[in-house]
């Protein structure tokens, strides 16, 4: 018996369309139920197939957002889940939430990894409660949209780029002895890496950061199966937009893209999925773009 044909969505209309109604101005990075329209996450229509399964995953900024998408996948694929996050407890106890409804052990950590001992702490959490770490997914970013370079206190300076670049250093050092042959990091970087908006000088220049860190950490890694990539999302619709752009352009986010709308982070998943599992085994140092047809080149 043939089975029915699923229809291929228009990914013009896959998502909601800007303009968006006025949003509620966040302090960030933001919460999930502020959000108009809702953000898709994946929870109706992600579905796992055991590419993940017995793995162990950690991923910061995992309490929304992409980061929430991301450990809803790989729960469903098989994978247990460490969700480090800053202080948000109501969006990262959802998120725990989806993941045991996938059958998968969540594990919270809450505080900031801007701090090298805290990242420490993270990784130290990960091996008692899972015994190995399988999958690093460092996802974990601050921005802050200014109209100048003077606009730009020197503490943000520092607190972007410890939170975006310096924290991936101190997560990948600390995990590292405790990653096996076969284990995968991934990183996020941005569309920013490659077409930074004026705006965002500070979190541009952390995303070209990332991108040259993975290329060289999957060559610094590769001698010992360990694999390092990146994940490159154009403009997304999660709380970090509202709680760091200026209003005026959240009604219209995402509408400059050739596709027309933001992405959702559900979009994410696969790509997440894809450099966690081994279909990606001869991929290492490199960047899957995910940018509504934003050309990075």
């Amino acid at each position: 018996m043939s089975k029915e044909k699923k229809k291929m969505q228009d990914p013009t209309k896959k998502g909601a369309q800007p303009p968006f109604e006025q949003q509620e101005r966040q302090d960030p990075p933001g919460t999930e139920k502020k959000m108009h329209p809702k953000v898709d996450h994946g929870e109706e229509s992600y579905k796992g197939s055991g590419k993940l399964e017995g793995k162990n995953a950690i991923i910061t900024g995992g309490d929304s957002g992409i980061g929430r998408a991301v450990a809803i996948a790989f729960a469903r694929e098989g994978a247990n889940v460490l969700i480090a996050y800053l202080n948000e407890d109501e969006d990262a106890k959802e998120t725990a939430n989806w993941v045991e409804k996938a059958g998968k052990k969540a594990v919270l950590v809450a505080g900031d990894v801007s701090e090298e001992e805290h990242c420490k702490k993270i990784i130290e959490k990960a091996v008692k409660e899972f015994g190995q770490i399988d999958i690093l997914v460092n996802n974990a970013a601050f921005q802050m949209a200014r109209e100048t370079i003077q606009d730009i206190p020197s503490g943000e300076w520092d607190k972007t780029f410890k939170t975006n670049i310096y924290s991936m250093f101190y997560l990948v050092k600390a995990a590292e002895p405790h990653m096996k042959p076969g284990s995968t990091i991934i990183n996020t970087t941005s569309i920013n890496a490659y077409k930074p908006h004026p705006q965002l000088l500070a979190y541009a220049a952390t995303k070209g950061a990332i991108q040259n860190f993975t290329a060289n950490l999957g060559q610094i890694l590769a001698p010992k199966g360990i694999r390092a990539n990146c994940v490159a999302p154009g403009p997304i619709w999660t709380p970090l937009i509202p709680a760091t752009m200026p209003m005026d352009q959240t009604e219209t986010f995402g509408k400059d893209t050739p596709l027309g709308r933001p992405g959702q982070p559900a979009e994410l998943a696969a790509p997440f999925v894809l450099l966690a599992s081994e279909g990606s085994s001869y991929m290492t140092g490199s960047t899957i773009q995910v940018t509504g047809g934003r050309p990075t080149i």
